[in-house]
């Protein structure tokens, strides 16, 4: 039986969602209908499945594709539910002969290191629209906007940039995506953290974090 709690390595590895990433704490896929007719049908039938599990996915419909995200929002974390319902739109995906593009996938945090987190949350909260979202994190209610969290430091860091953005890829893409960045110009600040997250600063020490589920507590990875 499968574990009701399957940890990002168990999902990653699961051979029924191949067609699909753990990012963020959610599965996601992307799925390449070619056209928006096709695509509004295979919504149709991936509402009537999500129904029938009684296990509800976001997905946004755009000409061309269509992106599944799903995590089990009652516990906020996957779930045996979510794996459940990725490997169901696989299976819809297939026999509608519509080929999955998971490597396609991505999502973007913005993250802030401030000194007092107390002082600045409210301000960031009320002139983007946000809700709090756990401790120092803010969320866009619709769950179309990019997250943003709040990361404490002791002391100012002279001639560094207090925001950077999190970009979370695909595990088997993260190194691609790292020597793509450095090969159009940046540098690596470090790779201390790496498969965790990567720093990178483009040529003028704007900096970003490569990211991915690897490496990180709970991540239900086996010792090699």
């Amino acid at each position: 039986m499968a574990s009701p709690h399957p940890t990002d390595h168990d999902l990653s590895t699961d051979p029924e969602l191949g067609d699909w990433r753990v990012m963020l704490d959610r599965l996601h896929t992307r799925l390449l209908t070619g056209d928006f007719t096709t695509g509004a049908r295979l919504v149709a039938r991936i509402a009537e499945v999500a129904d029938e599990l009684d296990h509800h996915p976001d997905v946004d419909l755009r000409y061309g594709h269509v992106t599944v995200t799903t995590i089990s929002h009652d516990v906020g974390r996957l779930t045996a539910r979510d794996r459940r319902l990725a490997a169901a739109i696989s299976r819809l995906a297939r026999e509608e002969g519509v080929e999955a593009a998971p490597h396609q996938v991505s999502a973007v945090e913005i993250a802030l290191d401030v000194l007092d987190v107390t002082a600045v949350e409210p301000f960031w909260a009320a002139v983007l629209g946000y809700e709090t979202d756990g401790e120092h994190q803010l969320r866009d209610a619709a769950g179309r906007l990019a997250p943003m969290w709040f990361q404490q430091i002791d002391e100012a860091r002279p001639g560094r940039g207090r925001f950077h953005l999190d970009v979370d890829v695909p595990h088997d893409l993260a190194r691609q995506r790292v020597d793509a960045a450095l090969a159009a110009g940046g540098r690596l600040v470090t790779d201390e953290f790496a498969p965790s997250w990567w720093v990178l600063a483009d040529a003028e020490d704007n900096e970003v974090c490569v990211c991915t589920w690897q490496g990180r507590e709970g991540s239900g990875e086996r010792p090699v």
